[in-house]
């Protein structure tokens, strides 16, 4: 079948890898791509966001199946787009992306859905918003409710922290429109685990867990990011909480999406706190995650594309998933500048040396996120460049063979976090 994958990060060039591995995919279209996912299939000129443009190409193609990456064009609505033509395709409705898309929408369907989550309040004021942190003596975390790429999230040691956060999003909008809503919430205590499902709509299954490294430093150091590394399977999430996270959090949540009769197929991202008093969610997301997607699929044995059949088509429960029981490892090295500076105050053109030399080690796959062709050379195009990922038979294993095929990659002003799968 003639599959289109839209997007053209690190998260979409592990898809496309599992993608092309399927036999039911006869042709694959990517738009809009990157150099590391050409060697797959055929990139196409189009960004991510053109709604309008993505749905003329995947009608005149005659596209049998459309997988969308990125929460943008999900919020944007290319999957109702789609549909509205008669072409399917792997992804929330704009009304199901909104648990991403807007963070107060999301907190109302927790309350709603009684998910334990973090005690906390929406506003579009920024003079009540002080009014409220003024009024508070915990640590708190100040978050815009639009989309912000994963960095929309200030977590603030005491309310004078707080303060200065509003103002950043509020009125110097360092989160851009994303900021005209905020939520102030509780700042709970805990390591933070991922956990992602795939949804039909009435049927969740749960995939193998997940831990991201959100701060850019070396132990949980320096402002957040959208995500430095990440390894699979999370020890901390035992199966005895996973079945609490299905009974507590996942099922309420599609219970209440299908009351408000939001059609969600697709992939459900649950970022969680793992507290004294049992996990919490910190955010859910409409999509899979970055770079939780590399280790993960590395892992994944099942054919991709059939799984991704059963939600579109509400089969899901006819499905069993398959995992490589060996854990494996994801390391992102970013740009220079990446995590401290604007983004597109990042290190951006400079050459990168080595990939072939790091893929060519056993169990290793290098997953491009912010690379572009220039003048025939492979250059940085973004902040998160690459992700690195590796099997091991334990995960000391996993993490040894990641690094090692990082010591091989090097362009000018690379950083990477050197703690990955240790936490």
């Amino acid at each position: 079948m003639k599959i289109l994958l839209v997007g053209g990060g690190g998260r979409e060039h592990a898809i496309a890898w599992k993608i092309k591995a399927s036999p039911l995919c006869t042709r694959l279209f990517m738009a809009p791509g990157n150099p590391g996912m050409a060697a797959l299939g055929e990139t196409v000129a189009i960004k991510a966001d053109q709604v309008a443009e993505l749905t003329a190409f995947a009608v005149k193609e005659k596209i049998e199946l459309v997988v969308v990456g990125p929460e943008d064009p999900l919020a944007l609505g290319l999957v109702d787009s789609l549909a509205a033509k008669g072409i399917p395709a792997f992804g929330p409705s704009r009304e199901g992306a909104m648990l991403e898309a807007d963070k107060a929408f999301s907190k109302r369907i927790m309350r709603e859905s009684l998910i334990p989550t973090a005690e906390g309040k929406c506003f579009t004021s920024m003079r009540d918003a002080i009014n409220y942190v003024e009024s508070r003596n915990e640590p708190l975390v100040v978050k815009a409710a639009g989309l912000a790429r994963g960095k929309g999230v200030i977590v603030c040691a005491d309310p004078v922290a707080a303060l200065d956060a509003v103002r950043d999003i509020m009125e110097k909008k360092i989160f851009g429109a994303a900021g005209n809503t905020i939520v102030i919430e509780e700042r709970l205590d805990g390591p933070e685990v991922s956990l992602l499902a795939f949804v039909d709509g009435r049927t969740a299954y749960i995939m193998e867990s997940a831990q991201d490294h959100k701060r850019i430093g070396d132990n949980d150091t320096g402002p957040n990011t959208g995500g430095m590394g990440a390894f699979s399977p999370a020890p901390l999430l035992t199966s005895a909480l996973q079945t609490t996270v299905e009974r507590e959090i996942v099922v309420p949540l599609l219970d209440t999406l299908n009351r408000h009769e939001i059609d969600f197929r697709g992939v459900i991202y649950a970022g969680l706190m793992l507290t004294a008093g049992g996990p919490k969610t910190l955010e859910f997301n409409c999509r899979f995650g970055d770079p939780e997607t590399q280790p993960l699929l590395m892992r994944l044995q099942s054919d991709l594309v059939e799984v991704l059949l059963a939600c579109v088509h509400r089969k899901l429960d006819r499905v069993t998933l398959r995992w490589d029981q060996r854990p494996a490892v994801g390391v992102v090295l970013a740009g220079e500048g990446y995590g401290w500076k604007p983004d597109d105050q990042v290190r951006r053109g400079v050459e990168i040396n080595g990939l072939d030399a790091a893929a060519a080690l056993p169990d290793v796959m290098v997953f491009h996120g912010g690379t572009a062709m220039k003048d025939g050379r492979l250059v940085t195009s973004g902040g998160r460049v690459l992700c690195v990922s590796a099997l091991g038979d334990d995960l000391a294993q996993a993490k040894k063979n990641a690094y090692s095929a990082v010591e091989k990659i090097h362009f000018p002003g690379m950083q990477y976090r050197k703690d990955i799968g240790t936490k």
